[in-house]
């Protein structure tokens, strides 16, 4: 399991896991719009890393210049 602290968002913390096939799995978050995260982590489950930063990356929140999903993007990239 990877812990990232993110920054920028509602949510302090996600944490997943990713397999030796780049899949990700277990995603989690701490913090944050509930229901929405629980359908992120649903969706993403199982998806191929990479696929994942490619449609999350660069999504923003309100006036934020990030989000929860483009921090999950960040923190994958930091792991893989």
């Amino acid at each position: 399991m990877y812990t990232y602290k993110t920054t920028g968002t509602c949510a302090k913390q996600i944490s997943f896991d990713i397999d030796d096939n780049n899949l990700v799995h277990n995603v989690s978050f701490v913090g944050g719009c509930n229901g929405n995260l629980k359908a992120i982590s649903k969706l993403v489950e199982g998806m191929d890393a990479n696929k994942v930063i490619e449609i999350l990356e660069g999504n923003i929140c309100g006036m934020k210049n990030t989000s929860c999903a483009d921090q999950l993007a960040k923190a994958l990239k930091e792991k893989i």
